[in-house]
């Protein structure tokens, strides 16, 4: 019987509330004198920590900087800790048909600590019934500690005891990424649908059943729960609210509000339709297969689930956040997968862009800095999911832009884009400046954001990066007309106000304003260093990092 597995947890005994919570703090610490902080730089310690003695200190330390969250907390909590029920109450006025699909869910994981496997594993158990739980697969992505090994299996062994094979385990022979775990378990899977979740999670009551639902009433919909977030520091709790997930032109995925029809319903219970999925996602099993499943072409981490997200749109599928449905999912301060995640997320996101988003594709190199030709950055083979996109007959990605992610700016008029240079003083780049503030400035290049400038057909320079969204405002220079100080204002207000805004440059020529005749140059400031003006135009000329079409 599932709900016997509870008595089978090594180590979790009965404890008051608080000490549920904040374990860390025993009677015998707290009478004891204040012990301070070894680490007051460190993140653990800004909110959670007080009371600990200078070794446990030391021990927590050194797990957070291999976990990236609280593990040591985490070795103390009860692995069938109670959980405030985060739920809308008309998602507890709902009942669910007993004739729901059964499920496989999968856990994936590289290093992850062991009790909080465990904790994840416990609260699936707890909280999926036992009649739709066909098994849990866990994924190890060649994990390299100890304790993912015999003392997990242990684990295993024991739940085995009271339902044999529940618990499948399968290991990576080498570390393969995100979305080839996803796809090991998902092939491993047996049940009508599938989940995959990261294993740093904790399952919640009434998870399942709605997921389960939605997928019942319609096989081709790819649904999502509600992350509500367990702060990396003190494990607690934090309720999010409902969103959909979108993503930028980078393809990196961020939370955004449902459309106007969804909000018009006032009814946060109700699911809503998303343009992508953050990562955690179930499917059904064989539509999933039918359209080809996810791309094993990409690598380690990221762009992997705005690729899947875009993929089911276009191929026949839906996406949708189903608020009902509630995951508590650890934040974690930092990623075990590798020191720098960016190369890894701009090949996949080129890749992906490569295979769905036809001519839109170039938007992805703009926003990475990238030519557009000559990349010198590898995406693999892609010919054998262009033949799956047109053996499906999927929809172009325009389609997808007019009709489920029509808040994407598709930067139909960028003509140059990159770094701007003045010739004479190649060492600096043209940068925002502070931040709050509206006065652009020359500093020593460095090739991000603060410095990324774009010229448009429109005449308009913006820096400071380009916004993917309509939402969002860029900001264009502008001659003030009088004085030598250029500004940064927001172009759709500098319209408006009918500034200068508007510039004549060629590449390798002088930009000089349309308006008012005057250049944008370069003078030595009074302290050594350079500094950007406007005045009469002495020949200084200008270059951008990329072309699109002649500048």
């Amino acid at each position: 019987m599932l709900d016997k597995l509870a008595k089978l947890v090594e180590g979790t005994s009965q404890k008051s509330s608080r000490n549920e919570l904040h374990p860390n703090v025993s009677q015998k610490t707290l009478k004891s004198k204040v012990v301070p902080k070894l680490y007051p730089d460190s993140y653990l310690f800004e909110r959670w920590g007080d009371g600990l003695t200078e070794k446990e200190q030391k021990e927590a330390e050194n797990l957070f900087q291999i976990y990236g969250y609280n593990a040591f907390l985490s070795n103390q909590l009860p692995l069938d800790r109670k959980l405030e029920d985060m739920r809308d109450h008309r998602c507890l006025e709902r009942n669910y048909s007993k004739d729901l699909p059964n499920i496989s869910v999968v856990l994936i994981y590289i290093n992850e600590a062991l009790s909080v496997i465990k904790r994840a594993i416990r609260s699936i158990i707890i909280h999926t019934p036992k009649h739709l739980l066909k098994e849990i697969i866990l994924v190890d992505d060649y994990s390299s500690h100890y304790d993912l090994r015999e003392p997990l299996q242990h684990y295993i062994d024991q739940i085995h005891k009271e339902t044999p094979g529940l618990v499948k385990k399968v290991r990576h022979k080498q570390q393969m990424g995100l979305s080839q775990s996803r796809i090991t378990g998902w092939e491993h899977a047996t049940a009508d649908v599938v989940a995959i979740l990261d294993a740093h999670i904790e399952a919640t009551r009434g998870w399942v059943e709605p997921l389960l639902a939605r997928i019942k009433a319609d096989r081709t919909v790819v649904v999502s729960p509600v992350f509500d977030k367990v702060s990396f520091d003190d494990l607690q709790v934090n309720r999010y609210g409902a969103f959909s997930h979108g993503f930028d032109w980078q393809l990196w995925c961020m939370y955004e509000p449902f459309n106007s029809d969804w909000m018009k319903m006032m009814d946060e219970s109700q699911p809503g339709k998303s343009p992508s999925l953050m990562g955690i996602f179930a499917a059904d099993r064989n539509f999933l297969r039918e359209i080809g499943g996810l791309d094993g072409g990409m690598t380690v981490y990221g762009g992997e689930n705005v690729e899947l997200g875009i993929h089911v749109w276009l191929c026949g599928g839906s996406v949708e956040v189903v608020p009902c449905s509630r995951i508590a999912h650890i934040e974690r301060a930092h990623k075990p997968y590798a020191p720098n995640l960016i190369p890894f997320m701009k090949r996949n996101a080129l890749r992906a862009a490569d295979i769905w988003l036809d001519e839109y594709k170039r938007n992805v190199y703009i926003a990475w800095n990238i030519p557009l030709t000559d990349s010198g950055i590898d995406i693999g083979d892609v010919s054998e999911r262009k033949k799956l996109k047109e053996k499906l007959q999927c929809k172009p990605f325009k389609w997808y832009l007019d009709n489920v992610y029509t808040n994407l700016e598709t930067w139909d008029n960028i003509l140059g884009y990159g770094v701007l240079q003045n010739t004479l003083f190649k060492r600096y780049c043209v940068d925002q400046g502070a931040l709050p503030g509206n006065i652009p400035i020359m500093y020593e290049c460095h090739f991000h954001q603060p410095q990324i400038c774009y010229y448009t057909a429109n005449n308009e320079i913006i820096i400071g990066g380009l916004r993917s969204h309509k939402y969002n405002m860029n900001r264009c220079l502008v001659d003030p007309g009088s004085g030598s100080v250029p500004t940064l204002q927001e172009c759709k207000m500098a319209k408006q106000n009918q500034l200068h805004i508007y510039w004549n440059f060629t590449q390798g020529h002088a930009i000089r304003n349309k308006a008012t005749n005057r250049c944008l140059e370069v003078a030595m400031g009074e302290r050594y260093d350079y500094q950007l003006i406007i005045q009469q135009c002495s020949g200084q000329s200008w270059r951008i990092q990329q072309l699109i079409t002649s500048v």
